[in-house]
């Protein structure tokens, strides 16, 4: 109990909950051996005590102690920084550098979010771990190191394998120790004296008075869930120090710091049961799916409207069910809609469809998926006298001036001649 006190207080760990001291007694037994250690925990947690404890507890503390960010470091050039390269490996490497297993030789790497590793990364990972063996980027040549690998990260690993972002057997090899650092939340009789430590630290940091919580703080705090844990904590009481006048802090004040139903922006389970069965998305395949099933919808509103086009290309006026399709399909506000612009020709296999929008593009698709009665032979007849009254109306409307009539009509004014021509309609 001594030795975990005093590693406490070499390190400046505060608490006392149990899982806590559990792990720091895990790490100090695995100290003074080589094997490999991975920590897991939340982000800000304080997971980098760890190989810490374990640097400084093992035969390794005079050697090389170095700390790699996994995630930080961009996919291109990691190799090269973990394992070093050879002068005109790539561009821009001008000269042969030592990468950080070679230059800690005899000493510990801290892997931290090693879950960010690339695939390729993880391989050349694994040989070293085997046989400690590695090469430099463009060398051909094998290298030697004797390093103790301690490994930490936030990430649900066997999700990560599952998902194929990181490999099994890498992760067995990594976690032959594994030790779990506790969430704050669970550490409810621990955030008073975090607070307190915090809040000395930055008084005297800031030469300003020290913070002081009220019963009813300390309880609002222990509530509270802490997603961002110790790190979130620290942060709240060095902008509290700097701000804050009255140096008594109650549950009120905290409120606007903290609000208690704060959230985090909500992550959608990629492939799981979200829990909400009300909820209209709780995956992205159910997005897909909705959106496939409102494309469908629209598809049979469009034939739907086609058909009642089709069906009763004689009249003169769209009825309220077909001015509704129209609204609907086109997402346009439903408004009579002048059929004078709708022509049928005679040697035309379906109707065409009609201009909503008074422009003069052509529709080149015919209708499909729509099963009509054939319609009896006279019934051309009566569409060709359709047709020759819809274009003497025009005519007459805009007093021969074929131009505007073309327009009023939805057709080209070469059409138009044509059609002219046709019914002998010259002046």
């Amino acid at each position: 109990m001594t030795e975990l006190q005093s590693i406490k207080n070499r390190f400046g760990i505060i608490g006392n909950f149990p899982a806590l001291n559990r792990a720091i007694e895990k790490a100090i037994q695995v100290a003074p051996t080589d094997i490999s250690v991975l920590v897991i925990g939340e982000s800000g947690v304080g997971k980098e005590h760890i190989p810490k404890i374990i640097h400084s507890e093992s035969r390794r503390k005079h050697q090389p102690y170095i700390v790699v960010n996994c995630g930080a470091i961009p996919e291109g050039t990691i190799d090269s920084e973990l394992f070093g390269h050879e002068k005109g490996a790539f561009t821009g490497a001008t000269s042969t550098r030592k990468g950080y297993f070679e230059v800690a030789d005899g000493g510990t790497i801290f892997l931290d979010e090693v879950g960010e590793l690339p695939l390729q990364t993880q391989v050349r990972l694994l040989r070293v771990l085997e046989s400690g063996e590695f090469m430099k980027v463009g060398s051909s040549q094998v290298q030697k190191t004797n390093v103790r690998i301690v490994a930490a990260t936030n990430v649900n690993m066997m999700k990560a394998i599952e998902d194929g972002r990181f490999r099994e057997d890498l992760y067995y090899r990594l976690n032959t120790v594994q030790i779990d650092m506790p969430p704050l939340r669970e550490r409810k009789g621990d955030i008073h004296l975090l607070f307190r430590k915090f809040a000395i630290d930055f008084a005297e940091k800031y030469r300003m008075p020290e913070l002081q919580l009220t019963d009813d703080g300390v309880k609002y705090l222990e509530n509270y869930t802490f997603p961002g844990n110790i790190r979130q904590l620290r942060n709240l009481v060095e902008q509290m120090t700097v701000v804050e006048q009255n140096r008594s802090v109650n549950s009120t004040k905290l409120s606007e710091y903290i609000p208690m139903n704060a959230q985090l922006p909500a992550v959608v389970s990629r492939g799981g049961n979200s829990g909400n069965s009300g909820a209209d998305f709780g995956s992205e395949r159910e997005i897909m799916y909705k959106i496939l099933f409102d494309m469908r919808n629209d598809l049979n509103d469009l034939k739907s409207l086609t058909s009642e086009l089709i069906k009763n290309r004689g009249n003169q006026s769209f009825s309220h069910h077909e001015q509704d399709l129209i609204g609907r399909v086109f997402k346009t506000e439903t408004q009579p809609v002048n059929t004078s612009s709708i022509l049928y020709y005679e040697d035309q296999p379906t109707a065409p469809t009609p201009n909503f929008y008074n422009d003069t593009e052509e529709y080149e698709n015919g209708v499909e998926d729509i099963d009509l009665e054939e319609e009896p032979k006279e019934e051309s007849l009566s569409l060709i006298n359709n047709e020759r009254d819809l274009i003497v109306k025009a005519l007459e409307k805009h007093k021969g001036r074929r131009n505007k009539a073309a327009d009023e009509l939805g057709i080209s004014q070469r059409t138009l001649y044509r059609k002219i021509k046709q019914y002998n309609l010259e002046d």
